[in-house]
């Protein structure tokens, strides 16, 4: 038995992140660039760190090569500790056989024996692709002081969002009583952020008692959180008032990264008591060139910029030529936008090469039908041909 903690994170980022089309085709989502120097994992391994959390489960399964790459032995993130320090924890061959994780009870369920060896009196659980900053040893404090079996953090959301989401009911003192998981029809706007925390032991039971249940869909929000309820555990609501936003979709992946230059919104990269670290390549500074002009954007290490670029984020090693023009848009690592090329209201994905005079994404004031209007969206590692066109909304997956 190693020295037991009080708290261990287990971080769930095995999922496919379907609704990100070409940028999840080879790369787990929570690997995906956020926020021009970011990957979205970023976030809940700096809000470990910085909540005194040193021990990290991170649970992989689909296109995990990146990933385990990107995270390494933990040390940009301080990480890598001779006790405790971060796991990469995939499906493994048991003398039962091989089992992919079924759902995220499962998940953790397959991995009690990591849990174990640190013997915790709590353990958090977390999702791997949320943008946000939070001080998770305050809600482990909150947990403690309400005796809780289970505390699930909250965000008020608007009403009509609130389908998207878990929905909890709670009353004045914050215990939960009822839980409706992606209602039609929401009654409630307090909406679960997908992050529990809880005393060991009922995790345990519950997950076991889950796993042994054939016809349960081995899930938190669908069979953990109901039998909680359903057995009268105490279960409260922890809620979240800062800035939060799943970035599950193509239009919240370019609109979260769009808060990063929005000066009406509350995530703040630049505050040193809560610093978000990263893995970053060692790369010169970005160079702008004689022709370029640059206002309202983020532009990071290795950039050479010739062209024009508003209101975009532009990750390290990227390259716009002369004549090119980049608005409203971003640019992963290494995409390359040539002479005279039109990027607007885009995601380009990394290493990806835009040849001259191609058009990408459109301004929706310029679309004739407003409904027609969205994010355009060029995948990793792609070629597209000198004039290609690529509609709102298109998502372009192989060379053009």
């Amino acid at each position: 038995m190693m020295k037991k903690k009080e708290c261990v994170a287990m971080l769930l980022a095995g999922g496919q992140g379907s609704r990100l089309y070409a940028l999840t085709q080879k790369v787990a989502k929570p690997a995906v660039t956020y926020g021009a120097k970011y990957r979205i994992i970023d976030f809940p391994l700096s809000n470990c760190i910085n909540s005194g959390i040193d021990t990290v489960g991170v649970l992989t399964q689909y296109q995990p090569l990146v990933l385990n790459d990107y995270i390494g032995n933990g040390q940009p993130w301080d990480l890598d500790r001779l006790h405790g320090g971060v796991h990469i924890l995939p499906p493994y061959q048991k003398a039962s056989g091989a089992e992919w994780y079924s759902g995220t009870a499962n998940a953790i369920y397959q991995n009690l024996s990591f849990i174990e060896r640190y013997d915790p009196e709590y353990v958090i659980i977390l999702s791997g692709d949320h943008i946000y900053k939070m001080d998770y040893a305050k809600m482990i404090a909150f947990h403690r002081e309400k005796d809780a079996a289970c505390t699930i953090a909250v965000v008020d959301v608007e009403p009509a969002e609130a389908s998207r989401f878990g929905i909890m009911f709670a009353r004045d003192d914050d215990e939960i009583y009822d839980f409706v998981e992606k209602p039609k029809e929401p009654k409630s706007t307090l909406a679960s952020m997908g992050i529990y925390v809880f005393s060991f032991d009922k995790l345990k039971k519950y997950l076991t008692e889950n796993e042994n249940d054939k016809e349960a869909t081995k899930d938190f929000g669908n069979n953990i959180i109901p039998a909680l309820l359903a057995n009268n555990e105490r279960t409260f609501a922890y809620r979240f008032e800062g800035y939060w936003k799943d970035v599950g979709t193509i239009d919240s992946l370019w609109e979260t990264n769009m808060d990063l230059i929005n000066p009406n919104i509350p995530l703040d990269l630049y505050d040193p008591a809560w610093k978000i670290y990263s893995r970053n390549p060692v790369m010169p500074p970005h160079i702008i060139g004689k022709e370029a002009k640059i206002q309202n954007s983020m532009v990071t290490e290795g950039c050479y910029i010739n062209g024009t670029v508003d209101f975009s984020m532009i990750s390290n090693g990227v390259t716009i030529e002369e004549g090119a023009k980049v608005t409203d848009s971003i640019l992963m690592p290494g995409a390359v936008i040539k002479k005279d090329a039109i990027v607007e209201y885009a995601i380009v994905g990394e290493h990806s090469i835009i040849e001259s005079k191609c058009h990408i994404g459109a301004r929706p004031e310029d679309m004739e039908n407003r409904d027609e209007w969205g994010v355009a969206v060029v995948g990793h590692g792609l070629t597209l041909s000198e004039g290609t066109v690529v509609a709102p909304k298109q998502i372009v997956s192989e060379n053009m």
